[in-house]
């Protein structure tokens, strides 16, 4: 393209926009050449570990999740162009191809946490941390939100308590991750539960009203004839994320809490052996894409 004809096409862009194009070339000769230092914001994202004691390894703990969250965001950022635009079945199987890298780094990840730690460092900062807990991951409980109906993130405990025609609010109230921070018996909630609410409630209610038959499962079923590829990609997201990570994350809490027989507590308090097991969270985003047998099955090995 010749220099005469990139120049002319700025201006009509911003001709376009109603702007005058003089102001923005003016503005780009004056302006400094970008950096990669600048642009990745790698000076601010190095000064975000904040750690709670000296011990080296707690570093590697905050940076760890921080990588955690950032990855989860990546997934939030596919998830909503395929419940908010309406997209080819071709592109959802571009967008559920990196879904399921993501969740593959994820679950790779855990070898981080596992074999990247001092085991006797780690039990004795976790301590600090008391009642921050990974169940606390807003970021996670948004993917879920967007990712299939609320009814799904029931567990079988939950349904029993459920209503005719629940509301948005009242199977928040039976969702099954608050049964990790809930006495069910007295309704007596964590510290680490009623915190997370206070700040994250609203905003999940907020966005399930909002993407209330726009899931990400609503929208799948909306394919006529879709292509076994296409199946077979939601199948084995489905899967990757409410199945396999969950259980290398059950073994790695295993390795650090109970791989002495010591059974230590979380640190936001909940019975971690049996919530973390996908057995008893029973989440499934496209659940109509599993026989009776796999269902049954679910997150058995």
């Amino acid at each position: 393209m010749s220099t005469e004809k990139l120049i002319k096409d700025i201006e009509e862009k911003y001709q376009h926009l109603g702007e005058n194009p003089e102001t923005y070339l003016k503005g780009l000769l004056q302006a400094k050449p970008i950096t990669y230092w600048d642009y990745i914001q790698v000076d601010t994202l190095l000064t975000l570990q904040k750690t709670r004691t000296d011990f080296k390894d707690e570093t590697i703990f905050v940076m760890y999740h921080q990588v955690t969250e950032l990855v989860l965001n990546m997934m939030v950022h596919e998830i909503k162009q395929l419940v908010f635009e309406d997209l080819s079945e071709e592109i959802w199987i571009d967008k559920l191809n990196r879904l399921n890298r993501y969740t593959a780094m994820l679950i790779t990840s855990f070898d981080v946490m596992r074999s990247g730690m001092n085991y006797d460092d780690y039990n004795t900062f976790r301590s600090t941390l008391a009642p921050a807990s990974g169940f606390q991951s807003a970021t996670f409980r948004y993917i879920e939100i967007y990712c299939t109906r609320l009814e799904n993130l029931i567990n079988e405990a939950g349904v029993e308590r459920l209503g005719a025609n629940p509301s948005v609010e009242e199977l928040f109230e039976n969702i099954y991750w608050k049964d990790a921070g809930t006495n069910r018996q007295t309704g007596n909630k964590s510290l680490t539960l009623r915190l997370f609410e206070e700040k994250y409630l609203d905003s999940f209610i907020a966005l399930a009203h909002k993407v209330k038959g726009n899931t990400l499962e609503e929208k799948a079923k909306k394919f006529k004839n879709p292509s076994d590829a296409f199946i077979k990609k939601l199948k084995e997201f489905d899967d990757m994320y409410n199945v396999k990570w969950p259980l290398v994350h059950l073994e790695t809490a295993q390795h650090y809490l109970d791989s002495k027989g010591e059974t230590k507590a979380a640190t936001g308090g909940s019975e971690w052996k049996k919530y973390l097991h996908p057995k008893f969270q029973q989440r499934k985003f496209f659940p109509e894409l599993w026989s009776g047998e796999e269902l049954e099955k679910w997150g058995a090995e």
